[in-house]
């Protein structure tokens, strides 16, 4: 049986283009949305959606300099 290669869950490197900010600014955003959703309903799924959120916007701000 022949080896074979699969790409799931393969990732591409982020270049320092607009592209990829907007893309990380949409997801930041779209953590921090499930984040206030899910506030009062889960605290510990909240605080993991904003743990998330903080960490995309480090990679954004190191991104932009």
């Amino acid at each position: 049986m022949e080896n074979q290669y699969c790409k799931v869950g393969s990732v591409s490197p982020m270049n320092n283009g607009s592209n990829e900010i907007s893309l990380l600014e949409s997801q930041y955003q779209n953590f921090m949305d499930k984040a206030s959703s899910t506030k009062y309903s889960d605290s510990k799924l909240a605080e993991f959606f904003e743990l998330k959120a903080t960490k995309i916007q480090k990679i954004i701000q190191t991104l932009a300099h």
